[in-house]
């Protein structure tokens, strides 16, 4: 069992309180990754269960067991850099190695388990090169190999993939989830790219200057956002949010005045509604069908088209402000005046203190 725990945990540099009182549990077996903007405090966690950083109050936990005072080399950990830390002088054959040599590890033992990791990360063939040889992803992932040679009870990732282009970001993300399957060990990954968070995650742990927005699974947190944060920070493109001026309930559900819009909802919402969302691919150009409703957007003018493949989202200006739909084809560029059917089922209302009314 390698569940991690904070308790009451709390951080300070100097007069500056990074991470206020927190309490958080990490399951056995699972990817928790911990995903925010920069500076709400997530590598700091990460490097508080590492033993890299000392709680200013609290208890830290790994496996049951209170690791506030133990050292880092016996908390069984294993920490993958987001700048690699490979050593240069040495191949790779000798960096998967070295852990387990300084443990001193029987020779023969040391290197079947380094064929045994070379050959689960496809590195057989460049065991004999040294760093400056390999391209980015190859020294990723024997930074991965180091790591995971060490048999840890948790994997500590800190950003691992920042530094690589889009193509190798997307094969490393599913390397690394792959063997987290394989190996069902506990993980904490840190990131700001929440696709990153989408793919790998079994819980997502969302983080504002050292607070805890939301923790859930991946899916609940794009279902079903706590607040107007999370509802923007998951999701791509960004949700579409607009203030409501004035509303009125009624016995078929809620007319919500958007400014120069008005939007009739069949649920029966209260007083206390600020803001009205919608994700761009849950719009659709078109009249409202069963569990629909309509928008209408007057004076709209495309700003910039983002092609996906087999879809295109089309960023218009509009009467209501900025808006993002998905558009009827990779060529649309729409104006004028807009009919949009929207699923009322996945509209999210928020109230005056920004929290979610489900």
């Amino acid at each position: 069992m390698a569940e991690i725990q904070f308790r009451s945990i709390s951080k300070r540099f100097g007069d500056v309180e990074v991470i206020p009182d927190l309490d958080l549990t990490m399951p056995d077996g699972q990817v928790t990754v911990l995903l925010g903007p920069s500076g709400c405090g997530k590598s700091t966690l990460l490097r508080m269960i590492a033993g890299l950083e000392t709680p200013s109050s609290g208890e830290v936990r790994v496996a049951g067991r209170v690791v506030n005072d133990v050292p880092p080399s016996e908390r069984g950990c294993a920490l993958v850099f987001q700048n690699y830390a490979l050593y240069p002088h040495k191949t790779v054959r000798q960096n998967l190695a070295f852990p387990l040599r300084m443990a001193k590890v029987p020779a023969a033992e040391q290197a079947s388990r380094v064929q045994a990791i070379a050959d689960l990360l496809e590195l057989s063939p460049l065991l004999e090169r040294y760093p400056r040889q390999l391209s980015g992803g190859q020294r990723q992932r024997v930074a991965m190999g180091r790591a995971m040679i060490r048999e840890p009870e948790v994997f500590l990732y800190d950003e691992p993939l920042s530094n690589l282009d889009l193509e190798l970001r997307v094969r490393l993300r599913l390397e690394i989830a792959r063997m987290q399957r394989a190996l069902k060990s506990t993980a904490v990954y840190v990131t700001h790219d929440q696709t990153e968070a989408m793919t790998l995650a079994d819980q997502i742990v969302v983080l504002r200057k050292g607070r805890i927005e939301q923790v859930g699974a991946p899916l609940d947190l794009y279902r079903r956002p706590a607040n107007l944060f999370v509802a923007g920070f998951i999701g791509t493109p960004r949700i579409n949010l607009f203030p409501v001026s004035a509303l009125e309930v009624g016995a078929n559900g809620t007319r919500l005045d958007l400014g120069p819009v008005s939007l009739q909802v069949p649920q029966r919402l209260a007083p206390t509604v600020r803001t009205v969302g919608f994700r761009p691919e849950q719009a659709r150009l078109g009249p409202p069908g069963p569990g629909e409703v309509a928008l209408r957007l007057e004076g709209c003018e495309t700003q910039a088209m983002e092609h996906l493949g087999d879809r295109a989202f089309c960023y218009l200006r509009s009467s209501l402000g900025d808006v993002v739909v998905l558009a009827p084809s990779a060529e649309a560029r729409l104006s004028g005046t807009l009919d949009l059917a929207l699923d009322a089922a996945s509209l999210h209302f928020f109230d005056d203190r920004e929290q979610a009314l489900h």
